[in-house]
């Protein structure tokens, strides 16, 4: 691939990386509940509720699952996916695009996890002042996480909770992306 092929891969990816991160941060901040008055969430709220309110009328919640969100999120995979084949002049058979869209979802959501469980640990060490916006978002979206961990990993003033949730993160993305990743590689590459 050209030099000028992996710069404009890589900025495909970007663009498409903060769309669905965006998308991501939105149905992470709604099923946890976290406070809409932090202004990280005001903002995630007013560029994402443009585009999925009218999807939402046909595709309501979930429980507290944006339905919408993960569908505009897992298309935006399938789209950046597509033009990312286009760019190398392959066709992708359908069903592995489809399928190596999903993976690559489960994929993203699971390191997108285990960087804002790092990041929130790291800053919990510091004298930081927990009223901050990114703090805040962060602790209530990997609190679900790290509830059923809480307090029983304790050791001197340590909490090993957080990195017991990255191992099982990572074990996830070994055991069960990475797998779903090579399926849909095949099948696209099939067609």
């Amino acid at each position: 691939m050209s030099y000028l092929l992996n710069a404009l891969s890589m900025l495909i990816e970007l663009a498409f990386d903060a769309v669905v991160t965006l998308l991501l941060l939105r149905v992470l901040a709604e099923a946890c509940r976290a406070d809409f008055n932090n202004p990280l969430s005001q903002f995630v709220y007013r560029y994402t509720n443009p585009v999925l309110a009218p999807i939402r009328r046909v595709l309501p919640n979930w429980r507290r699952i944006n339905l919408a969100a993960l569908l505009l999120a897992w298309l935006a995979m399938l789209v950046k996916r597509l033009l990312l084949f286009a760019l190398l002049g392959v066709m992708p058979h359908p069903v592995g695009a489809v399928v190596l869209a999903l993976a690559e979802l489960l994929d993203f959501v699971l390191l997108f996890y285990l960087v804002l469980i790092f990041g929130w640990s790291l800053l919990s060490m510091f004298a930081v002042d927990r009223r901050q916006p990114l703090l805040r978002l962060a602790g209530s979206i990997v609190a679900p996480l790290l509830r059923p961990l809480h307090g029983k990993l304790v050791a001197g003033n340590i909490d090993f909770a957080p990195m017991v949730v990255m191992l099982v993160l990572l074990l996830a993305r070994l055991l069960l992306a990475a797998p779903l990743l090579d399926l849909g590689a095949r099948l696209a590459m099939s067609g």
